[in-house]
């Protein structure tokens, strides 16, 4: 599965600067000119990585990237911060405000792509080494990916932890707000019928192969995952 990248910068050529860069090594991009964009885009979608300018109108990507670091939803997603500023001082105040690394500009894309490269490899997370199977349908933890048999399934990164929750937790009926809690964070600010949008996702990834059936809706309860099939 490609990696989601989002690019909160309001400079518009460096935006599509990036964005080409990143397109042509296999990345997909997000775009936001703000922090008001910037988190539309994280909630209806979170990214792999984001990559944060320094300054910002509104809102400067340092003061967001803290709040980044404090919501549940986002404090895993690593940032690289995107800034002329150079100084030690700069570097030292912008890697304690959550970042997990910091490119000064002008910067080339090779060395763009080998941070974005380098901070992915080190925020996998720990311990996720579990494959977890039922009827051919695969998820890999480790690997990010899911799987109808051979057969890698398209799936958005939202998509996927909703997918990985429900296949490790089969056969119990959970609801709405407690998918919100488990799958995007208690503290997300994010509407309930969010979730039915995201479950219509995965079952038409899981459709082609017949495993939609599997993503079940207990009227007036909520969803469960269950090999069972009424």
């Amino acid at each position: 599965m490609n990696r989601k990248i989002l690019i909160v910068e309001d400079e518009k050529a460096i935006r599509e600067m990036v964005v080409f860069a990143l397109s042509r090594h296999g990345f997909l991009c997000e775009e936001a000119a703000d922090v008001r964009e910037a988190q539309e885009r994280v909630i209806t979608s979170v990214p792999d990585l984001i990559l944060l300018d320094w300054m910002l109108p509104g809102m400067s990507g340092l003061d967001y990237a803290r709040r980044l670091r404090k919501e549940s939803l986002t404090r895993e997603i690593p940032i690289i911060l995107l800034t002329a500023r150079g100084q030690e001082d700069d570097r030292i105040l912008g890697l304690n405000s959550g970042a997990d690394d910091y490119l000064v500009k002008p910067f080339s894309t090779r060395e763009l792509i080998a941070r974005i490269n380098a901070v992915l490899r080190r925020s996998s997370p720990v311990g996720e080494d579990e494959v977890v199977s039922c009827n051919g349908l695969t998820v890999d933890l480790a690997a990010h990916r899911a799987f109808a048999g051979e057969d890698i399934l398209n799936l958005g990164p939202t998509e996927f932890r909703l997918l990985s929750f429900m296949l490790t937790h089969p056969e119990r009926v959970y609801s709405r707000s407690q998918l919100l809690d488990h799958v995007w964070g208690g503290d997300a600010y994010v509407d309930e019928r969010t979730v039915d949008v995201h479950i219509r996702r995965v079952r038409k990834a899981l459709e082609p192969f017949e495993y939609h059936k599997y993503i079940q809706t207990v009227r007036g309860a909520g969803y469960r995952f269950s090999t069972t099939i009424n």
